[in-house]
């Protein structure tokens, strides 16, 4: 990550890039330790966006922004992974859904409480009333 100096001189949006790149590579990290299974940032995505639901492919591709053939291809990683299984949605031969595997659950899960510790290691360095007022202000409609 960038140093404190450089970040100083840094804008909004080049801070939330920095901050955001320096907390995914902590999480990967600490994933890599715990696990074998290697997963993506963007196969990350796409389990929590499915985690407990069946959502189709189209809507994941929609919800996520990213095209068509990146979704299939992380799909298609994650499933040789054993990590989502996919099937035919009811009454539809086009259209296809995901579901995470019970392994799939459990590393979802695992990435969570790994989430969850770089939290609070953030919150013993800044505060939890200043992570609070950071993830509000994270939350808030911006109107942009």
């Amino acid at each position: 990550m960038a140093s404190d100096v450089e970040l100083e001189n840094l804008n909004l949006i080049d801070l939330l890039s920095e901050r955001h790149i320096a907390t995914r590579k902590i999480t990967e990290q600490a994933w890599d330790k715990e696990s074998s299974i290697q997963i993506s940032n963007s196969e990350w995505i796409i389990m929590a966006h499915i985690y407990k639901q069946q959502p189709t492919i189209a809507s994941v591709t929609k919800n996520l922004n990213i095209t068509r053939q990146a979704t299939h291809k992380f799909i298609k990683n994650l499933a040789a992974k054993g990590l989502v299984e996919v099937q035919n949605v009811e009454n539809n031969k086009k259209e296809k859904c995901i579901r995470l595997t019970t392994l799939g659950g459990i590393c979802h899960e695992k990435h969570e409480v790994l989430k969850e510790r770089l939290e609070s290691q953030i919150a013993n360095k800044i505060g939890t009333d200043q992570l609070e007022v950071l993830k509000d202000i994270l939350k808030a409609e911006w109107e942009i």
